[in-house]
């Protein structure tokens, strides 16, 4: 299994060439990447390099770690998987939200009106579609569960007020 490592720090003037000579002594089983600007072409300060396993990717933390590189400092450490963003921000944005099947009715006119406004402007609208859709089935949306509990005492002390005239 191979081994992803993350190089901080990175001058902006920098070449695939010139990252893969500095690892060069770790041996053949190395690749590098330097992740550039699309427009500009140049750097944008960090890259990565793939070793063969742990052990590998130890060695050269240890050793590369603080590598004075051009005038900088490189910082390495094992790269952390990849997020998707849409993903993350969908299943947070719903979290906030009440569950009762009156918020969901009552938030929806809302989103149409909204989203109306928004065609009639000539704006892009798909932002307020996905947000009827998600207030369409409130069954699906659950709380946070590390708020869970305190989501449960503010119903209670909601409905408790509710109750007191």
């Amino acid at each position: 299994m191979s081994i992803r490592l993350y190089v901080g720090n990175l001058p902006k003037e920098i070449e695939r060439q010139e990252l893969e000579a500095v690892f060069a002594d770790c041996g053949t089983a190395v690749t590098t990447k330097v992740i550039k600007d699309r427009k500009t072409g140049k750097c944008r300060g960090f890259g990565f390099v793939t070793v063969k396993n742990d052990e590998e990717a130890d060695k050269i933390i240890e050793q590369f770690n603080g590598h004075i590189f051009q005038d900088s400092a490189l910082k390495i450490e094992k790269a952390l998987p990849r997020a998707k963003k849409k993903n993350e921000t969908e299943s947070e944005e719903p979290a906030p939200r009440p569950t009762t099947n009156k918020a969901a009715t009552s938030s929806s006119p809302s989103s149409s009106s909204s989203a109306s406004s928004s065609s009639r402007r000539g704006g892009n609208n798909n932002k307020n579609r996905r947000n009827t859709q998600a207030s369409a089935e409130p069954e699906a949306i659950q709380p946070d569960p590390r708020w869970a509990a305190d989501l449960e005492k503010l119903k209670k002390m909601l409905a408790a007020q509710a109750t007191n005239p």
